[in-house]
């Protein structure tokens, strides 16, 4: 789920391979997609994010890319394919935006985070295999804070870690507060939801 500047909130409906677009009153406004490799098929529509222009970025986690659509659902762009080379995933999971437009995109089995321009061009990647600071263990969900910081749900590290927008290790927490966490959100004020999966709960930090 995914929220735009205007309030329209986005849905990524996995089963149905399809994109739902709804008002903050949760009046249904549009849908797109269907199973498939197409230009604007998805197989397991995984995340959405939204740029301050509106466009909405899905990450295909099966079809191994991103995908970028204006705010109706009309196709842009795409890319990625499978594999361990920059500009390719190994099933892309969480995805969020900075204020510049740059998009990171949690690439979960190789355990790394790509950034890339609004365009799909690479610009860098951080992570790596490992419990180390700056290593993951099957990352999940990722989110900005208002200073542009980099929070990643570490989700088999059970744990939270926290980057500048270089991708330089910052601080991190959760070991023994987490059960795999999985989603991740930041409000206006910098406060940090976690979905805390397997433990059936959301937890709140400063």
């Amino acid at each position: 789920i995914a929220v735009d500047g205007s309030g329209n909130i986005y849905v990524g409906d996995r089963s149905k391979a399809r994109i739902q677009k709804f008002t903050s009153s949760g009046v249904f406004v549009t849908k797109w997609g269907s199973n498939g490799t197409g230009d604007g098929q998805f197989k397991d529509p995984w995340r959405i994010a939204v740029d301050n222009s509106g466009n909405v970025y899905v990450a295909d986690a099966t079809n191994y890319r991103v995908q970028k659509f204006t705010s109706d659902g009309t196709f842009i762009t795409k890319w990625g394919s499978q594999g361990t080379a920059n500009g390719q995933f190994d099933l892309p999971r969480g995805i969020a935006i900075d204020s510049s437009g740059n998009v990171y995109v949690v690439d979960r089995n190789n355990n790394r985070i790509q950034k890339f321009d609004a365009n799909g061009v690479f610009l860098s990647t951080f992570g790596s295999f490992g419990t180390a600071n700056g290593q993951f263990n099957h990352p999940a969900g990722i989110a900005l804070d208002t200073s542009g910081n980099i929070y990643v749900v570490d989700a088999d590290n059970n744990r939270i870690q926290m980057f500048d927008s270089n991708g330089t290790f910052i601080l991190k927490w959760g070991i023994g507060q987490f059960n795999t966490p999985r989603g991740i959100a930041i409000d206006s004020n910098n406060n940090v939801f976690i979905a805390d999966t397997d433990s059936h709960r959301i937890q709140k930090f400063k």
